[in-house]
């Protein structure tokens, strides 16, 4: 793969666990140097919570996984840090992904820029969006970007690795019902705070929002630059399927 930054638009695999080793294996790219930079937006096939990994270490996991799986949602556990969260194909994840040396230097920088950034953004749609947590949130942290003061709208997290870094967000779009419902189950069973009114979706503050307009705000916010969708290249998919297990919630931790 030459120095572009490639823009990967649509499902990719079967599951969310496919999807999550793509993004995965994109880093491992970076890392490597086999990649400079790569951008991801989807929406997922089906309705699913996805763990963080210290999720998995708690007691309550099994049953959050069965509680999630009883609301209809598949399950899976992403690489990024951050605590559980829940989309449908109604929501949409964009991924971007950078070869950088010393990545953790400006990890903060990077929640910061991005916040402001993405919030500018949503501003331009019509929506009241500010930076900063909201009290109750799942995935708690200090740059999701929330309606109002009061409801999270997008949700952002990181992994850094030797030389590369991921950094990932996701924007509640609608099904807001849905996710707060199951929200609510997956962090009972996880004993972790969370308020049901502390979610939002982009739809119940500007019912005109789309998808497709959410994730042109998401992948600008995070610098990608307007770009021709590219197929993903075999290597990459190649390794996704080696690292495919470490997403499954009944595999090993990624």
């Amino acid at each position: 793969m030459d120095g572009a930054e490639p823009l990967h638009v649509g499902r990719l695999g079967h599951d969310e666990a496919d999807e999550l080793a793509i993004t995965h294996a994109l880093l491992r790219q970076a890392s490597t140097g086999e990649l400079l930079a790569a951008h991801r937006v989807y929406s997922p096939a089906t309705p699913t919570v996805v763990f963080g990994r210290r999720d998995t270490r708690l007691p309550g996991f099994a049953a959050a996984v069965a509680a999630a799986r009883d609301h209809g949602f598949d399950t899976a556990v992403r690489a990024v840090g951050g605590r559980a969260v829940a989309y449908t194909p109604r929501c949409v994840v964009v991924d971007h992904v950078r070869r950088e040396p010393k990545p953790g230097d400006h990890m903060q920088h990077r929640f910061e820029s991005y916040g402001r950034r993405c919030a500018a953004g949503l501003a331009g749609l019509g929506v009241d969006a500010r930076v900063g947590p909201v009290p109750g949130e799942y995935c708690p942290g200090e740059h999701s970007v929330n309606a109002r003061g009061v409801a999270k709208l997008v949700g952002t997290a990181q992994r850094v690795v030797r030389d590369a870094w991921l950094f990932s967000a996701l924007a509640v779009v609608d099904d807001l019902d849905a996710v707060r419902a199951v929200l609510a189950d997956v962090y009972a069973r996880l004993e972790l705070p969370y308020d049901p009114a502390s979610v939002g979706s982009l739809v119940a503050e500007r019912d005109s929002i789309t998808s497709w307009q959410a994730g042109e705000v998401l992948l600008a916010a995070g610098g990608a630059a307007a770009s021709t969708p590219t197929a993903v290249d075999p290597s990459t998919l190649d390794l996704a399927a080696a690292l495919v297990r470490d997403h499954m919630t009944d595999g090993p931790p990624p």
